[in-house]
């Protein structure tokens, strides 16, 4: 196989993009309990709520593997609330709260969990006002939900042809251990942190893009398919042009978490913009793709192009056919784990 055919194969076969499949199952399941005045659909980072005022209450979940918990408790904790604070900032929003239900073994493992989200909530200053604790189970799991607020709205279902494709990635950090948890928060200063996720709201409030999506374990290929079946759009996209670290590898970047990652989908006069917004803070957005009519996304390098996906073949999360036949709305419980 070539180069891009084996980046495909990969992206296709990966255990985070598998993760993401699950997700179709509550979407049949739940569809009928789904809010019908909601203001996003389900496949949406955050669930959101229209407020009386006009602003919207975003409201999201993750959940954590056990395996990742049991093994490194701490940065599990801090990833609780750094994962959920990008959910929110990936809709436009500002985070406000958020609560935790933790189960451990015994409590030297509670004690690290609850430490590490301490360290994480002082960082990103948004404070846990609640949750469950149970130091008495015969194994650790985790899951985080946060609240927050937004006044304009970016979402998984507005990218239309022609637009383009974007993406904006913290490149000063490095791995987490031996997985593809990349991490440009932990040692990073937290003023930096803070300062870095006010653009997203400002992406939302300016109108520079029309719909984002952080990047998630589905890496930023299975995150950009994630936003375009949402979107019933196809697209072409150059892997290579994602924003990346010299000396990481294009198949390895495909599939790693940043934790500070979005993908965008924005008007072709707004990509000077969105590269100039980010480039202020030292962060660089770069066009990764444009947006296509139809169902199949295409994966290009140099002059080798490959197709990636087909929703009309194999659909992915489920979402574009349930909602834009019902308009049902709403997601919180379809939120990706890490």
């Amino acid at each position: 196989m070539s180069w891009l055919q084996t980046l495909v194969h990969s992206i296709r076969e990966s255990k985070g993009l598998a993760h993401k499949k699950d997700i179709a199952i509550a979407m049949d399941e739940l569809a009928s309990a789904q809010p019908c005045d909601s203001s996003c659909r389900v496949g949406d980072d955050c669930a959101v709520l229209k407020s009386a005022d006009g602003s919207f209450l975003l409201f999201a979940i993750e959940g954590f593997m056990n395996e990742f918990v049991q093994e490194d408790p701490w940065f599990a904790g801090y990833c609780g609330v750094m994962v959920n604070v990008s959910d929110i900032a990936a809709m436009g929003g500002r985070a406000t709260a958020v609560v935790d239900a933790v189960w451990t073994a015994d409590s030297w493992q509670l004690q690290r969990i609850l430490q590490g989200m301490a360290a994480a909530s002082a960082r990103y200053r948004v404070p846990i006002v609640g949750g469950h604790t149970n130091a008495r189970n015969k194994q650790a799991q985790l899951a985080v939900s946060i609240i927050g607020s937004a006044n304009a709205v970016l979402s998984s279902f507005d990218a239309k042809p022609g637009d383009v494709l974007m993406s904006v990635i913290d490149l000063r950090g490095s791995y987490h251990g031996a997985g593809n948890n990349w991490n440009a928060s932990t040692d990073s200063p937290a003023e930096r942190l803070r300062a870095d996720l006010e653009l997203l709201p400002q992406v939302a409030e300016g109108g520079l893009a029309v719909a984002c999506k952080d990047i998630s374990m589905a890496g930023a290929l299975g995150t950009t398919l994630m936003m375009l079946e949402c979107s019933a759009c196809g697209a072409e996209i150059w892997p290579a042009a994602f924003p990346r670290p010299q000396e990481v590898s294009v198949e390895r970047w495909m599939q790693t978490f940043p934790s500070f990652g979005f993908v965008f989908s924005v008007p072709p006069t707004c990509v000077e913009r969105m590269k100039q917004l980010f480039g202020s803070r030292d962060l660089r957005c770069e066009p990764v793709g444009h947006v296509i009519e139809g169902s199949m996304v295409w994966v290009n390098h140099e002059s080798e192009r490959e197709l990636l996906w087909d929703f009309s073949g194999i659909p992915l999360l489920g979402c574009s056919q349930l909602n834009h036949a019902t308009d049902v709305v709403g997601e919180a419980h379809a939120c990706g784990s890490i």
